[in-house]
């Protein structure tokens, strides 16, 4: 079975691929310039469970962290992603970030 070292991806319970969370780990340098990610906004959260429901693809980088993604409604359905991550969430997803180490990130929204 071939599969990428750096790329991950989880999809919901019901097994839509439309609604699964990809993470590139570690892109290269290259990558980060291509997107602009160093002008895009910056957040932050300290440790703590966070229920998010996402209006919008987003596309993060983080720059620290590290996040525990369940799905809705799932104690066992997670992906997690942490510091020099490139993840990309898609539009109409819910899920309780449960963050062990203080997030900080670049990210974008786009409305597709």
């Amino acid at each position: 079975m071939a599969r990428s070292s750096n790329t991950d991806a989880m999809e919901t319970d019901g097994g839509d691929a439309s609604l699964s969370i990809t993470i590139e780990r570690n892109p290269p340098e290259s990558r980060l310039l291509e997107l602009g990610i160093k002008s895009w906004p910056k957040w932050g959260c300290p440790p703590g469970k966070f229920p998010m429901t996402f209006d919008a693809q987003e596309t993060c980088y983080m720059l620290r962290g590290k996040v525990k993604a369940y799905m809705k409604g799932s104690t066992t359905n997670y992906v997690e992603f942490g510091a020099g991550d490139l993840v990309v969430i898609p539009k109409g997803l819910s899920c309780t970030w449960d963050v062990s180490v203080a997030v900080d990130k670049h990210y974008k929204f786009d409305s597709f």
